[in-house]
């Protein structure tokens, strides 16, 4: 697949060799493509030089210092300063140009989850929506680290992997959706930032090592995430503001778009795009009309009806976000297959299986990161 959008990479060693390897993938993007996407630019005008961002990284160091590694590496392979590359890990953790700040519709994003039924496997399907610069400078990586599971990722120039959607050699899947709530934390202690909390689920087993991660009360802002695991039959829908986290378990056909839709939320003041709004609202509708009966995912996913469609491929059309990529993942007992797509009525561009022997699920620590047994993993 060289040279096609959604280019496939693979990364090993340890979190810097893997970094640099990402960043070395990425370095025209990260200097050329990334620094004229508006939301980076404001970034970089309010808050490098920052106390708060010296906070953020102090809070990320304290809590999962491999990640930060991962960051110096990247920034090294790139030859970009860490402090740019970090605080472009940030960008939804600062107040100006995330929480409760009046920015545009690119950072999107629909997710569609099916629990399992009649002897189908759950589905986790996601849109990953950008800025359209971004567009032919995103790749799919295989990332093989000398501890912990390993996975295949979407990435995007400069940001972590797991912020949209991965599935790990556990058979762990995450599929990840921008939020907009009004409720980081101005003053007192800052949290970690979102994109390590998405990054730390995929060195996890389980769902339960990775509900831990998710729940941690020291976020500094929060994402809404969607889990499966093979072998495990919850499937799992997560919003995690700053504030709070509140899990579901699916029990039918759903999609979420950008913004809280749990009654717990409800009081939590957050920035509705007109774009989330009208996904979300599309959505429904297609599945409550059946869109989803036969199980294909790529029937919402696809679909471009309303003047704010969910699919977001028209440049100059008043909506700021761009569909980067779409995944499909079938979520059964004995592993996990997917397909990701640039163009939805094409071939997929990369598709793989995850085959996962039934055995006892243990949460992953630091002092005992041995890597995943059992495992058969083939790239189609």
């Amino acid at each position: 697949m060289s040279g096609s959008n959604l280019s496939t990479l693979t990364a090993s060693g340890d979190a810097h060799a893997i970094g640099r390897a990402l960043g070395e993938a990425s370095a025209a993007a990260l200097r050329d493509i990334v620094p004229t996407i508006g939301r980076f630019q404001a970034l970089m005008r309010e808050w490098r030089g920052t106390e708060r961002l010296r906070a953020l990284e102090a809070a990320a160091r304290s809590v999962w210092p491999q990640y930060v590694r991962e960051i110096e590496g990247l920034a090294h392979g790139a030859g970009v300063a860490f402090e740019t590359v970090f605080l472009w890990n940030c960008r939804g953790d600062l107040p100006e140009s995330g929480c409760g700040a009046p920015r545009g519709n690119a950072a999107g994003c629909t997710t569609v989850a099916v629990p399992p039924r009649e002897g189908r496997p759950a589905l986790v399907a996601h849109n990953e929506d950008d800025a359209p610069e971004l567009h032919g400078h995103c790749r799919i990586v295989d990332v093989r680290p000398d501890d912990g599971p390993g996975f295949v990722s979407f990435y995007s120039p400069g940001l972590l992997p797991g912020h949209a959607f991965a599935v790990n050699r556990a058979g762990l899947v995450q599929a990840v959706n921008d939020l907009r709530p009004e409720d980081c934390a101005i003053g007192g202690a800052i949290g970690v930032p979102r994109h390590l909390v998405c990054r730390a689920v995929l060195d996890c087993e389980g769902l339960d090592a990775a509900l831990a991660c998710i729940r941690d009360p020291d976020r500094a802002s929060g994402f809404h995430h969607t889990l499966a695991r093979a072998g495990d039959r919850r499937l799992l829908s997560v919003e995690a503001p700053a504030s709070g986290c509140e899990v579901v378990e699916v029990d039918a056909p759903c999609a979420h778009a950008n913004h809280l839709l749990h009654e717990r939320f409800a009081p939590v003041p957050q920035t509705i795009a007109a774009s989330s709004r009208s996904r979300q609202t599309r959505a429904d509708a297609l599945i409550a009309g059946g869109a989803l009966d036969h199980g294909d995912p790529l029937c919402v996913l696809g679909d471009v009806g309303g003047c704010l469609p969910i699919r977001r491929r028209e440049k100059d059309c008043g909506d700021a976000g761009f569909t980067l990529a779409t995944a499909v993942f079938r979520v059964a007992e004995g592993g996990v297959d997917y397909e990701v797509f640039d163009e939805i009525m094409h071939p997929p561009v990369h598709r793989g299986e995850l085959r996962v022997e039934p055995g006892p699920v243990r949460g992953r620590s630091e002092a005992d990161p041995r890597p995943i047994q059992g495992l058969l993993d083939r790239h189609l």
